[in-house]
């Protein structure tokens, strides 16, 4: 199973990369077709010369954000292959908050049999043909109750 969420997390990974590099384009694109309409609307060769800084400063800028978002989905996908998640804290770090009722350090939590399967009977919780009052499907034949 540990290969699944390996698979799993690089794939995250991946899709999280492509949109870091499509919002970073988009800023990208931004910055151009705004430092052409500024150098439309100059007067004078110096504001030209300050709307190209400006769109080479965002284009920097959009660059660096896409790569500290690839360096966070990278990190995020060695927590994932590590076995535990974000919002369980790091290994031997509680999380913040308990999940359970009462918490004891040092004791297990635990909870009672037939409670968490939603059923009453924890014996047949998963047994579908103990108690019911109707018969099971069998076969293919004409009649369906």
């Amino acid at each position: 199973m540990q290969g699944g969420k390996s698979a799993v997390a690089s794939a995250k990974e991946t899709v999280a990369n492509i949109g870091a590099s499509a919002k970073a384009g988009m800023e990208k694109t931004k910055a151009t077709v705004q430092e052409k309409v500024e150098k439309v609307t100059a007067h004078h060769p110096l504001e030209k010369e300050v709307a190209e800084q400006k769109k080479q400063e965002r284009i920097h800028e959009a660059e660096v954000e896409k790569r500290e978002a690839m360096e966070r989905n990278a990190a995020l996908k060695m927590q994932a292959s590590a076995g535990y998640h974000p919002s369980q804290g790091a290994p031997g770090q509680a999380a913040g908050y308990p999940t359970g009722g009462h918490v004891e350090a040092g004791v297990a939590e635990s909870r009672p049999i037939g409670i968490a399967t939603g059923t009453a009977r924890p014996t047949a919780a998963h047994n579908p043909r103990v108690g019911s009052d109707y018969p099971a499907a069998t076969g293919t034949g004409h009649h369906y109750t």
